[in-house]
C-alpha cells in the first residue's frame, strides 16, 4: 500500500491574453495574468512586444517578429481549451491584422482593449495600425476603449453620457456584440462607464477617486471581463461586476515604485481572504464584553461597556459595501444562548452601523471597527477626549470608529468610567 497522497486537480477556464509585456508589473501581460488568476481563470499568453518600463514611464519597446507571436498563439491553441481571449497592446498594423485573422477563427468570445492612446494623450499607433483595428473589432464580443480611443475609432469624442452612448452605437455598427466606453479620462466628479449592446445601453456611475495611480486599469478591467465571460457570464453581468471590482482596485492601489502606482489586481481576492478575520474580530469583541459582567441593565455607578454597547462591526481590509462589514445579528446583549461567542455573526447584519464604518473609511481608510453605543450625553462627551478614535455623533447615535477592536473597546470603557 502506497503512502502517496492522491492528487486533487482543479479545473478553471483558460483565458488567453495577447498583449505586450510590462516590466513594471502593473499593466500588460503581467496585469492580465494576475487578474485572470484572481478572477478564477487559468491565464495563458502570447506576448506581442517587450517593454522596458516602470511607474515613471516607458524606456524602450521591442515588437516581436510575427512568426514568434503566431507560434505562441498556435502553441496555446494546440494544447488548451481556450474559453475567452483578450487583446491589449498590439503595436503595429501587421500584428493587429494577424490577431484579427485569429479572432475570426476563435470560437471563444474575444474582448478587445484597443491600446491606442497613452494616458498623456499621445497616439501610440500609426494610422495604418489604427485602421487595421476595424477588422479586429468586427470579430469582438466586446470592445473596451477609453474616451480618447473611442474618439480615434469613431470620430466622436465622448464627453458625457449622450456622446458616449453615440460613440458606443457607432462602434457596434462595426460588428462587435457590445462596446464599453470607459469614462475614467473624462473630467468630472463621477466616472461614467457606458455599455452599449444591440438591446440598448446601460450607464454605470461611481464617484471619482482622487488618485493618479491608474496604471494598468484598462488591461485589468478587460482581463477581468474576459475571465468572467470564460466562466459563462453574460456580457452585461461580466461588465457590471468588473467595473465594480475596478473601483476597489483603483482606490486600494499599489503604492509601489516612485511613480503614481498601479491598480491592485488581487484586491477582491485579498478582501475575501480577510472575511474570516473580520468575523473573528467581532467574536473577540463580544467575548470581551461578556467578560466585563454587564448585562445591559447595570445601574449608572456600576456600568461596564456591556451595559452601553449595542453592536460591534468590523470591516474587511478593502471594504466598499455593507456586505463587507460583519456584525452580530440582533446586537448586544445576546438574544440567544451562545451568541456572545459570535455564533450569529454575519456580513451585512447591521446595515446602519456598516454605513457608519464605511463613512469613516471615506476619510480614513485605515478605520475598520465600529461600536455603536446607546445614546448617552456623558459617554458622548467623554469619547471626545479619547485619542485615536473617531466618533460618529452626537445625536441619537453614538458610534466609535477605530482601527482595532481593542482600541475601540478601550475608548468605550474609558468613556463609561469617566461618565459614572
Amino acid at each position: 500500500m502506497t503512502n502517496a497522497r492522491a492528487p486533487a486537480p482543479t479545473e478553471k477556464p483558460v483565458v488567453l491574453t495577447i498583449a505586450g509585456s510590462d516590466s513594471g508589473g502593473g499593466a500588460g501581460i503581467q496585469a492580465d495574468l494576475k487578474t485572470i488568476e484572481a478572477t478564477d481563470g487559468f491565464g495563458v499568453s502570447a506576448i506581442t512586444a517587450v517593454t522596458a518600463q516602470n511607474t515613471t514611464g516607458v524606456e524602450s519597446s521591442h515588437v516581436l517578429p510575427i512568426e514568434e507571436i503566431t507560434a505562441q498563439i498556435d502553441a496555446v491553441r494546440a494544447d488548451f481549451d481556450v474559453r475567452a481571449v483578450k487583446t491589449g497592446m498590439l503595436a503595429t498594423a501587421e500584428v493587429v491584422g494577424t490577431v484579427a485573422d485569429y479572432a475570426a477563427a476563435f470560437e471563444a468570445p474575444v474582448v478587445v482593449d484597443p491600446v491606442m492612446v497613452a494616458t498623456s494623450g499621445d497616439r501610440l499607433l500609426t494610422e495604418a495600425a489604427e485602421a487595421a483595428y476595424e477588422d479586429l473589432i468586427a470579430e469582438a464580443a466586446l470592445v473596451t476603449p477609453n474616451a480618447d480611443e473611442a474618439a480615434v475609432l469613431t470620430g466622436i469624442e465622448p464627453s458625457d453620457e449622450t456622446s458616449a452612448r453615440e460613440a458606443g452605437r457607432k462602434l457596434c455598427s462595426l460588428g462587435p456584440d457590445a462596446a464599453l466606453i470607459k469614462g475614467g479620462h473624462v473630467p468630472g466628479a463621477s466616472v461614467l462607464d457606458v455599455l452599449v449592446t444591440p438591446d440598448g445601453s446601460e450607464t454605470m456611475r461611481h464617484p471619482r477617486i482622487e488618485t493618479e495611480a491608474t496604471h494598468g486599469s484598462g488591461c485589468t478591467l478587460s482581463a477581468a471581463i474576459a475571465a468572467r465571460l470564460a466562466r459563462g457570464a453574460s456580457i452585461e453581468d461580466a461588465v457590471e461586476r468588473s467595473v465594480s471590482f475596478m473601483e476597489r482596485a483603483v482606490r486600494y492601489h499599489h503604492a509601489a515604485g516612485e511613480g503614481a502606482g498601479a491598480v491592485h489586481h488581487l484586491v477582491d481576492l485579498r478582501n475575501d481572504a480577510g472575511r474570516g478575520g473580520a468575523i473573528e474580530a467581532v467574536q473577540g469583541a463580544f467575548d470581551r464584553l461578556a467578560r466585563t459582567g454587564g448585562d445591559g441593565d447595570g445601574p449608572n455607578e456600576d456600568r461596564t461597556p456591556a451595559d452601553v454597547v449595542e453592536n460591534v462591526a468590523v470591516a474587511t481590509p478593502y471594504a466598499e459595501t455593507v456586505d463587507d462589514v460583519a456584525a452580530v445579528e440582533g446586537g448586544w446583549p445576546p438574544s440567544r444562548e451562545g451568541s456572545a461567542a459570535g455564533g450569529w455573526v454575519r456580513f451585512g447584519a447591521d446595515p446602519a452601523l456598516g454605513r457608519a464604518v464605511l463613512g469613516g473609511r471615506e476619510r480614513r481608510p485605515e478605520l475598520r471597527v465600529g461600536i455603536e453605543c446607546r445614546p448617552d450625553a456623558g459617554i458622548d462627551a467623554a469619547l471626545d477626549a479619547s485619542a485615536g478614535v473617531v466618533t460618529d455623533g452626537p445625536g441619537e447615535r453614538i458610534v466609535v470608529l477605530s482601527e482595532t477592536v481593542d482600541a475601540a473597546l478601550d475608548a468605550v470603557e474609558t468613556a463609561v468610567n469617566r461618565s459614572t
